[in-house]
């Protein structure tokens, strides 16, 4: 039976089995005329002729496979906004994921005016690229509107590392500006360096090879941990978080489900993030997998060693910082050394937190500096230990000690180079439009003082 209404207050029953019957009746025929459609469309592409059908699918297929590993990098974005979300306060949450939301279409925008031809434009000297500005040189060439969409997922997941590191004291109109820098200028000129077109860390002039950073353990993961650890600096610990004598508090995290459906999703992205472009698919996904499972089992059982018990935050850290260890080497070592690259990142990771807040007294509220910066470099070292020949690259463990010479000056470039552009770009917004909110501000959080929008209602 069914409801209609037949003024107000008033309703009335009638069957409703006509309309059932009808359905009941057409619902085969439309379920058998939407699959001849779909046969008659596979047909039609499997067997379409072409001029050079080889030459084009091949194209086809690759741009295709990068723009689903795109897409998949894109929605990482969900991952760090529920991860982040998850482990601050409630009273902030709108803020955090107002400025998650934010900073990607922000450094979009800057990458598609800037970022993207510094990083990947022509250039004599392999310091940035100097052509396609706004994309205004790339004309009918629809591959470059496929790299460029790529690499601005990249782009943006560096911007929105920091926001972890910064979170729920940092005002949003400072956040945004410091995202637009790094989608133009910060992140692109690494890259350039790395990833771009003779690149000076290609070291062609002084016979080294060419630092191997294959998804961006340095260029992504570093420059964004590192810059969160300035923009900690400068901000400045939350209201509570360390006692007169230095000793740190715990702010604890509001929900659990948040990050472990945070982590799930980046677990899930990162296949995006370290498979596109390669001939080793099977290879890089397996890689990525065994590196993320093991640096969440480590951590995991580490904790259980220390305190009894067993801590699934710290799980789903050590399984992103096994990710960010494997994003350099992914495609060149064996799936043995995943395993073992993912151990080490966990012990990595769990000792810089310590680090940073008992020796460094930095306010990191969700690990960035730790997953993202520390294992970002652990990650570019593990290339000259492990790789095994791989896709052309060969380090200690190959029988090549070249290698890990260039992985540790890219180590101490990038480290500089995120640093010093995170600290002068952070006391640059501080003495111009500030970056802190007033104690005031932030005693109340940041949902209510800057948005008026809490995320629950209580």
């Amino acid at each position: 039976m069914t409801l209609v209404t037949g003024g107000p207050g008033l309703a009335q029953a009638v069957p409703k089995t006509r309309g059932a019957g009808v359905l009941r009746r057409f619902l085969p025929y439309v379920i058998a005329g939407v699959f001849a459609a779909a046969v008659m469309a596979g047909y039609n592409i499997a067997f379409a002729q072409d001029a050079d059908p080889v030459d084009r699918n091949t194209t086809d297929i690759a741009n295709l496979t990068t723009m689903v590993a795109a897409f998949l990098v894109f929605f990482m974005q969900a991952g760090f906004a529920f991860l982040g979300a998850g482990l601050i306060r409630s009273k902030n949450v709108t803020n955090y994921m107002t400025k998650s939301f934010m900073d990607f279409a922000i450094a979009s925008l800057s990458f598609w005016a800037f970022g993207f031809a510094l990083m990947f434009g022509s250039s004599a000297a392999g310091i940035a690229g100097t052509t396609n500005f706004f994309l205004a040189d790339s004309g009918s060439d629809w591959s470059v509107y496929v790299s460029w969409m790529f690499q601005m997922v990249f782009a943006g997941t560096a911007a929105t590392i920091v926001a972890g590191a910064v979170a729920e004291r940092t005002k949003t109109q400072a956040y945004l500006a410091y995202s637009f820098v790094v989608g133009a200028v910060i992140y692109p000129l690494y890259g350039h360096w790395v990833w771009g077109d003779g690149g000076w860390l290609g070291f062609a002039s002084i016979g080294l090879p060419a630092v191997a950073d294959y998804a961006g353990s340095g260029v992504v993961h570093a420059v964004g941990g590192f810059i969160g650890l300035a923009g900690a600096v400068v901000v400045g610990a939350r209201i509570g978080k360390f006692n007169s004598d230095g000793s740190p508090n715990q702010l604890p995290a509001h929900s659990v489900p948040f990050v472990i459906i945070g982590t799930f999703i980046l677990f899930f992205g990162w296949f995006g993030f370290n498979i596109a472009g390669s001939d080793s698919i099977g290879l890089n996904a397996i890689n990525t997998l065994l590196a993320g499972a093991t640096g969440a089992v480590v951590a995991l059982y580490i904790q259980l060693v220390r305190t009894g018990q067993t801590d699934i935050l710290m799980a789903c850290n050590g399984a992103l910082a096994g990710l960010v260890g494997i994003t350099a080497p992914v495609s060149y070592v064996d799936p043995w050394a995943a395993v073992v690259i993912g151990a080490i990142a966990a012990p990595i990771m769990m000792g810089s937190v310590w680090v940073v807040e008992n020796i460094l007294k930095v306010d990191d509220p969700v690990s960035a500096v730790s997953v993202h910066g520390t294992c970002g470099l652990w990650g570019l070292l593990a290339v000259g230990i492990f790789a095994s020949g791989n896709n052309g690259v060969t380090g200690l463990v190959g029988g090549e000690g070249q290698q890990i010479v260039s992985q540790l000056i890219s180590m101490g470039v990038v480290l500089a180079w995120a640093l010093g552009t995170g600290f002068a770009l952070f006391l640059t917004l501080k003495y111009t439009m500030g970056v802190r909110a007033s104690r005031q501000e932030e005693e109340q959080g940041m949902d209510l003082s800057e948005h008026n929008l809490p995320a629950y209602d209580y």
